[in-house]
């Protein structure tokens, strides 16, 4: 008898840590609410791992079994289950931040005190930490050569969920209301958790746009990215499954452009993993600077700024689009994302840890790794970060990437009838244009050729220039 305890891991079909159990099973599956990791939750993420949960019971249901559901401190649980059940051992999936690196040491301090055998087992990623290295066995500070060896590197097939037989006669308790756990209803509307409208979006995924990925990855309105990351933050689908059907679309791709097209998909599934190995080595990256400067960075405190940012108040309607969008769906599109934090950073000057607490806050699928990065990365003060001299312009950006102004247009109904133009030209039309056009959205907050120097000299200053 094994317990399975479940984490990031909800789903029972290509789980790596709940097959290990299973070749000792029955397995006993269990998933605890613990309090210290709900109190960095919030509720669009709080209201898709519930969603998950549902499902993953019923499938467990559905093999004649349960998911065992407890509130407390897991390790005070996962002993006393592990004993009510007689199980001989624990398993859970590893995780690579900071908190539950801490948590899971904690973990196997009291399983080993209960003298209960357990097992951490790699689920979550292709390659763990210390598998990519240098010559010299350090982690690497920038992603091209860890990203050619990612690629390079042999991936494992996904694995089978368990059968009847695999998994334990138990019964489970009601899941909590997001009530129950003390958050209030998201503000967002949070997408379906099941497992297999995971599956569905990666078939459609893989079936079509991901021909398109390395083009056209970058536009908002053409729908030609995978929109995975909340299952696979929440394991809803497994990392081996996603390369699996990847690997199937090059092998049906039509044209070297087809097949370099999936390739480049495949090096943003490195890029992820490139970020957990950072934050492994670098823990302290979620709260400082991956990079250091010469002297602090003199960020602005400016209240006023910061709350216009959120609330998509800005008076540039690209970032100002993507702030709604995060607020009514839980996500952003990733181009966006770059230009909403390249603003808050460059043109705001205002702290990046602003800007990642806030996703934080609002993102369905925020991972420690992945937004520490991608953060610190627009901040020029991450690894392999832009280099702070290369300042996104907010309204180039639009023009580029929504030409027509289709993806302003839905998230800022304010411009729903300003012509692309009018859209772009927004930052420098008189005050009786914008009147005119879209009198109740508001002017630019900022002027972005002076705040670009602002930001020069502050960047120049820390490196002691």
């Amino acid at each position: 008898m094994r317990v399975h305890w479940h984490r990031r891991d909800l789903r029972v079909a290509d789980d790596r840590a709940l097959s290990r159990a299973a070749a000792d099973g029955p397995v006993v599956p269990v998933f605890v609410f613990d309090r210290n990791v709900l109190a960095h939750g919030s509720p669009p993420r709080v209201a898709f791992m519930l969603d998950a949960l549902a499902s993953l019971r019923d499938r467990y249901r559905e093999r004649g079994s349960d998911l065992i559901v407890r509130r407390g401190d897991p390790r005070e649980v996962l002993p006393a289950l592990a004993t009510e059940h007689g199980a001989d051992g624990v398993t859970w999936a590893r995780d690579y931040s900071g908190l539950a690196r801490e948590r899971d040491a904690a973990v196997r301090r009291a399983l080993d005190d209960a003298d209960i055998a357990r097992e951490a087992v790699r689920d979550t990623l292709h390659h763990g930490p210390g598998s990519i290295t240098t010559a010299d066995g350090d982690p690497y500070r920038t992603f091209t050569y860890f990203g050619r060896k990612w690629l390079d590197r042999e991936k494992e097939s996904p694995y089978d969920p368990p059968s009847a037989d695999d998994l334990a006669d138990v019964s489970g308790d009601p899941l909590p209301t997001l009530t129950d756990l003390g958050f209030d209803a998201p503000d967002a509307e949070v997408p379906p958790a099941d497992p297999d409208r995971a599956r569905e979006r990666l078939d459609a995924f893989t079936d079509g746009a991901i021909y398109r990925y390395d083009e056209r990855r970058d536009y908002p309105t053409d729908d030609c990215t995978s929109r995975l990351s909340p299952h696979l933050k929440w394991g809803t689908v497994g990392v081996r499954a996603v390369y699996a059907a990847t690997e199937d679309a090059a092998a049906a791709a039509e044209t070297d452009a087809d097949r370099e097209s999936v390739e480049e998909f495949q090096r943003q599934l490195a890029w992820r993993e490139f970020y957990a190995h950072v934050l492994f080595y670098n823990p302290e990256t979620v709260t400082e600077n991956y990079k250091a400067y010469e002297n602090p960075i003199e960020w602005r405190d400016d209240p006023a700024a910061l709350r216009a940012w959120k609330d998509g108040e800005t008076g540039y309607p690209v970032v100002d689009a993507g702030m709604r969008q995060l607020r009514e769906e839980g996500w952003m599109h990733n181009r966006v994302r770059m230009i909403v934090a390249s603003f808050l950073t460059k043109d705001l000057l205002i702290d990046w840890r602003e800007g990642y607490d806030w996703f934080r806050e609002r993102l369905v699928d925020h991972d420690a790794a992945n937004d520490a990065g991608g953060w610190q990365w627009a901040a020029s003060t991450g690894t392999d970060a832009q280099p702070y001299f290369r300042i996104f312009n907010p309204t180039t950006q639009g023009e580029r990437f929504d030409p027509d102004g289709e993806y302003v247009r839905a998230y800022v109904p304010e411009l729903a009838d300003a012509t692309a133009g009018q859209i772009h030209d927004w930052p420098d039309l008189s005050l009786a244009d914008r009147e005119r056009i879209a009198p109740d959205y508001p002017a630019p907050i900022v002027d972005h050729a002076e705040r670009r120097e602002t930001a020069l000299a502050m960047f120049e200053a820390a490196r002691g220039e």
